[in-house]
């Protein structure tokens, strides 16, 4: 039985019920709302019966939890609430937690045939990571504690044996009739409607084109996009530190179709959005928003500061849960800096697309194509096997004319192709992009992969390729 949970404060709706719940109680409601927009979003950790752990939830709201990215922190939160749980079943409390139980938790947590949904190596470590923090800070404040969890090694993950690919037709074939709601064939069914189709079409073709990860592609704000021009196929942006994994932002190339796609979205769906949360007042209602005053320089935002000024700030350094709070004010009212939003015109949640991919992926499998699937991270995985695709077909029409020993100089000066593709995954090392991400290739031969793509479009050329290969998904309905 699960009895602790994990919840989230809301000061917003603090700010709709509290004043009709307790009229006359308070004062100056401003002030309370003042004392408590610090901790908006925080996550704290309550069991069913009310009963909460004053330790616990001042470690979730310490320095040290507030530090780590967004993601991080909720995982961490997560894997607490986990912890708590199974000492809760036996009987112990965490502050008086041995060696025994920590070991007894990994046996339960990854092999007990009791436990129904066991995890892998990369979740366990996720869940030492955090008690780890927790037993650490706690051992530092409180005499009663001791760090049980710093010894503990958490086990190697293998994360190459889960990576899989799609061609670029079966990328296609996945957005047609998972986002778009057509038939297996791809023709349009007019019975058969899908919700949000530009918007998350527009999404999805911006992963797949740029190679961002999901928390990255999606944090990006209005104002950071380029201004599509005539004659380009690529644009070069910028990822922001502060939304990059490890904090290390990085050029990264917008498509022209996908920019296109995005302009799109933004004057047609986007813009109802807003207009109808506007005409709801309710970005004025969002005690939490942030209106930007107006800046005549690229990429720089400019936020209020505690004086009633503005302060310019670069957006490498507007972390994601600050970017969900930013509004500019025109005309017609307020309007979000955050691109994607929901259809309430509310920022959405990065989270909040994995329900899209799940619902895509159900689609599917209802229309009898079974094994045939996406996930977010599948896409980025996808645009490396690409672009290693484009950089050997490249590569090998200007070396095909040199010796061997001119070969092995070209590509001492120049590079090769696994260093393009590491640049343009943001790996910071090109075993990565090698081990994780392009093993496929590991069992061709160059010679037979050169000569395949000689004269073939990069599709044509992968379908080819890799139609027997068990982890890179082709086209299910594609002609035989």
């Amino acid at each position: 039985m699960q009895k602790w949970s994990v919840v989230r404060y809301d000061v917003d709706l603090l700010a709709r019920e509290w004043p009709t719940r307790l009229t006359g109680s308070i004062s100056d409601f401003d002030e309370v709302l003042a004392r408590w927009r610090s901790v908006h979003g925080q996550r704290f950790i309550m069991r069913s019966d009310g009963f909460v752990d004053v330790r616990v939830n001042a470690f979730l709201i310490s320095a040290r939890m507030r530090a780590l990215a967004r993601t991080t922190n909720r995982d961490y939160a997560q894997s607490l609430c986990v912890w708590l749980n199974f000492l809760e079943a036996r009987g112990q409390v965490w502050s008086a937690a041995t060696v025994d139980d920590a070991e007894e938790f990994e046996f339960w947590r990854r092999t007990d045939p009791r436990n129904l949904s066991p995890v892998g190596a990369a979740a366990f470590s996720k869940d030492v990571a955090a008690c780890r923090k927790l037993y650490a800070w706690a051992a530092e404040r409180f005499s009663d504690v001791i760090d049980i969890f710093v010894n503990v090694a958490a086990p190697p993950a293998k994360r190459s044996a889960r990576v899989r690919w799609l061609d670029p037709a079966a990328v296609e074939r996945w957005r047609d009739v998972g986002l778009r709601g057509r038939d297996s064939y791809g023709r349009r069914n007019g019975s058969r409607h899908t919700r949000n189709e530009q918007r998350n079409v527009a999404f999805v073709d911006g992963l797949y084109g740029t190679g961002l990860r999901l928390s990255e592609w999606a944090s990006i704000a209005t104002d950071e996009l380029p201004t599509a021009g005539m004659g380009r196929f690529f644009y070069k942006n910028q990822l922001a530190d502060a939304c990059a994994k490890g904090g290390y932002g990085r050029p990264y190339w917008i498509p022209q179709h996908v920019l296109t796609g995005i302009d799109a979205y933004a004057e047609g769906p986007r813009a109802r959005a807003v207009r109808g949360a506007q005409a709801l007042g309710r970005y004025e209602q969002l005690a939490e928003a942030i209106i930007v005053g107006s800046s005549q320089r690229r990429g720089v935002v400019r936020l209020p500061d505690d004086a009633g000024r503005f302060v310019d700030r670069t957006w490498n350094t507007v972390e994601t849960a600050l970017r969900r709070r930013l509004f500019r004010r025109t005309d017609a009212g307020l309007e979000p800096l955050w691109l994607w939003l929901n259809e309430d015109g509310l920022p959405r949640d990065p989270h909040g697309w994995h329900h899209t991919f799940a619902e895509a992926n159900a689609r599917i499998a209802a229309l009898g194509m079974h094994n045939f699937s996406c996930t977010p991270h599948m896409l980025r995985h996808s645009f490396a096997l690409r672009w290693f695709s484009v950089g050997k077909l490249v590569y090998s029409s200007r070396l095909e004319h040199l010796s061997q020993d001119e070969q092995r100089d070209f590509r001492i000066q120049f590079g090769d192709t696994w260093h393009l593709v590491q640049t343009m995954m943001g790996h910071r090392r090109v075993e990565t992009t090698k081990d994780v991400y392009l093993e496929p290739f590991r069992a061709l031969d160059v010679e037979v992969l050169q000569t395949q793509a000689h004269g073939l479009p990069v599709a044509e050329m992968m379908a080819d390729l890799f139609a027997s290969h068990p982890a890179v998904l082709g086209d299910p309905a594609a002609p035989t």
